[in-house]
């Protein structure tokens, strides 16, 4: 057991006696926070009546019964926003390895490069599920406050609430395995970082927008990762925006995403992880 252990502590270690991942905890905070409480005052007040349906600026006439339930896509934002954090935390945390080159006394100490790449794995997929209950305090915390000032029942009690929390963890949880991967498939820091921003804030939304509008694209663009993470977690403002594509189930898209994390994990294995580091 101490084999297991020893090395996931370590790596544990590394990750938290760096600055790293409170800043961007701070940073996922703020920022969805702001997203949540926003989109909240704006949806809630004209949901509640206090905005008029008129002063937005929509073709329906600011109806918003298209929308669906509207607390859950409220509480989505930490995944289906946030999940830029993980990735960019798990991604870091490994090219910070080769950067610094303290790859070279832990392979002294745990030569089994394999248990080392796995140790490192498991302890960012619980700091990535962190980020997702720091993500969550946002949505959730203010999007529940905000919703509740309004008269709009924030959904607290209903169980599948809750159950959008619980997968809201996962995904990011495993959004940081995915970022672990990259990052060993890609051990330049500066490169991962560009790969990182410029595939998850400009790539695939194109990608998903695009996709939507047949029926075979569509068929396509559900199994991208952040499709994948949207059906998921069950609820996202952006599957909303794409009515001609379709959703996995929620187990599917967990596993899409489990798949992508290891795919990237095993190559980068392969590619970076068993070279010489001296």
């Amino acid at each position: 057991m101490n084999l297991i252990l020893r090395p996931v502590a370590a790596e544990f270690n590394k990750i938290l006696t760096t600055r790293m991942w409170w800043i961007l905890a701070l940073v996922l905070f703020g920022y969805i926070a702001l997203l949540a409480g926003g989109l909240s005052v704006l949806f809630g007040g004209v949901e509640s009546g206090a905005i008029s349906p008129d002063s937005m600026n929509t073709g329906g006439g600011g109806d918003l019964s298209g929308l669906g339930s509207l607390p859950p896509l409220i509480y989505s934002f930490a995944a289906s926003v946030g999940y830029v954090f993980p990735v960019l935390l798990g991604a870091l945390a490994t090219t910070g390895e080769f950067r610094h080159q303290t790859l070279t006394p832990t392979f002294l100490a745990t030569p089994k490069r394999g248990g080392v790449l796995g140790a490192k794995t498991i302890a960012l997929f619980v700091v990535g599920a962190g980020l997702g209950l720091v993500g969550l305090a946002a949505s959730v915390g203010v999007g529940a406050l905000v919703l509740g000032g309004f008269g709009v029942d924030p959904l607290l009690a209903d169980g599948e609430t809750w159950a959008l929390i619980g997968r809201t963890v996962l995904a990011m949880a495993l959004w940081a395995v995915i970022g672990v991967g990259l990052g060993t498939l890609v051990p330049s820091q500066v490169a991962s970082i560009v790969i990182v921003l410029a595939f998850t804030q400009f790539v695939e939304p194109l990608l998903r927008f695009a996709a939507a509008f047949t029926e075979v694209t569509a068929d396509i663009g559900k199994f991208l990762p952040g499709a994948a993470s949207d059906a998921l977690v069950g609820a996202s403002f952006f599957t909303l925006a794409s009515p001609g594509g379709g959703v996995l189930e929620p187990w599917q898209g967990g596993l899409v995403l489990l798949a992508y994390g290891l795919a990237a994990t095993v190559g980068g294995y392969f590619i970076s992880w068993k070279r010489d580091v001296t």
